[in-house]
């Protein structure tokens, strides 16, 4: 069901390019979650053009699932990922199906644990963070796409704030979690700033 340039501190996206996202994984990973999460935060509180869109297996967990993200400053004409500037994979399965998208020099954020296997990893800007062992020493595996966010936060600092993440965070997650969640995604940037080299 389906509902540039790199450089050592990310892309520097001009005024109307487009940035592509896409996560993916198992269904049960927070995989909808995270894309709801960046398009809310990129529109609501980066004031940015975004658009969402998911796709999923008819398991609700266990199966096959994908979100993407498109973000511009200016119009957005085509609503899903051509080539992705940025992928997160959760599993192999999804590693192997969607790195051919990965536009070369974008930034590949990945699980070591779950994904063991990475083509042409020099052809990528590759940061590899243990969300799920981070998620199950913090709480379970529910937390690991607030774990995932705060990883990301640093790569891409240039086009949004921590802030507006943390913020739709607390909008999309049940508020007893909250504070949890806000855990997970400062252990996840912890993470990400020290991978990243600052």
């Amino acid at each position: 069901m389906s509902r540039q340039e790199s450089s050592k501190r990310g892309y520097k996206v001009k005024k109307d390019e487009r940035f592509e996202i896409r996560i993916a994984g198992f269904g049960g990973q927070g995989i909808i979650t995270i894309g709801r999460i960046l398009g809310e935060a990129f529109s609501i509180y980066e004031g940015k053009n975004s658009v969402s869109t998911q796709s999923y297996g008819p398991e609700s967990r266990g199966g096959a699932c994908r979100s993407e993200v498109v973000v511009s400053d200016g119009e957005i004409h085509h609503p899903n990922v051509r080539k992705a500037d940025l992928f997160i994979a959760f599993s192999q399965v999804a590693l192997d199906t969607y790195i051919a998208d990965l536009r070369e020099g974008g930034i590949l954020l990945l699980d070591p644990d779950s994904v063991k296997n990475v083509p042409d990893r020099d052809k990528y800007r590759l940061y590899e963070v243990p969300t799920m062992e981070i998620a199950h020493d913090i709480g379970g595996v529910k937390f690991q796409n607030s774990v995932a966010l705060g990883a990301l936060c640093p790569l891409i600092a240039h086009m949004i704030k921590e802030s507006s993440l943390r913020q739709a965070i607390s909008r999309n997650v049940p508020p007893e979690t909250v504070e949890t969640n806000m855990n997970a995604f400062q252990r996840g940037m912890n993470y990400g700033e020290k991978d990243r080299g600052t």
